[in-house]
């Protein structure tokens, strides 16, 4: 069994192409084979021998990706609505290809609401949503944790605290 797992940073948009996410994948998954598959290692030896500089090809990560897939594989993706507009309907749509060729994997996925339609749309279905939510209390409990932690506790009056308690879990029960 594989597991691999790639957080997506709204500041590191420009380095997170859909081709280095799903290298960083593939590497995870790779590491974890008793062998590695001899088209991967091929294309390795292959790649070892540009000048150019040119890198491997997105479709033939993919295609390695499913190489890669053949045992019971765990894809997880973290925070893809962080993942530039443009670069997630390909990261997603060659997710959906690997899970079409490669039936014993399972990408599980987080994101804010806003992109669920399109993970259901490209993924084709394949897609059970649970929405998480925080409680307020625990949001209320964790500030006043935090508020206790405070190195300059003479920096905040009162009525500051009291803003913070009201207003962050207010505008958290929203994300």
């Amino acid at each position: 069994m594989a597991v691999a797992c790639f957080y997506f940073d709204f500041a590191a948009e420009k380095e997170q192409s859909p081709a280095s996410m799903l290298g960083a994948v593939l590497k995870q998954v790779v590491s974890g084979l008793e062998e590695i598959p001899e088209e991967i290692a091929q294309a390795y030896k292959d790649h070892k021998k540009v000048i150019d500089g040119r890198g491997v090809q997105f479709a033939d990560i993919v295609s390695m990706l499913h190489t890669a897939s053949k045992n019971p594989t765990f894809i997880c993706i973290d925070a893809l609505d962080e993942c530039v507009a443009g670069y997630r309907a390909k990261v997603l749509d060659s997710l959906n290809l690997v899970l079409q060729r490669s039936p014993g994997t399972r990408i599980f996925v987080t994101g804010r609401p806003q992109i669920q339609a399109e993970v259901e749309k490209r993924l084709s279905g394949r897609v059970v949503t649970i929405r998480i939510a925080p409680r307020r209390d625990d949001i209320i409990s964790y500030l006043h944790n935090r508020l206790g932690e405070d190195t300059k506790p003479g920096a905040m009056d009162s009525s500051l605290k009291a803003d913070i308690l009201k207003k962050i879990p207010e505008d958290i029960s929203e994300m």
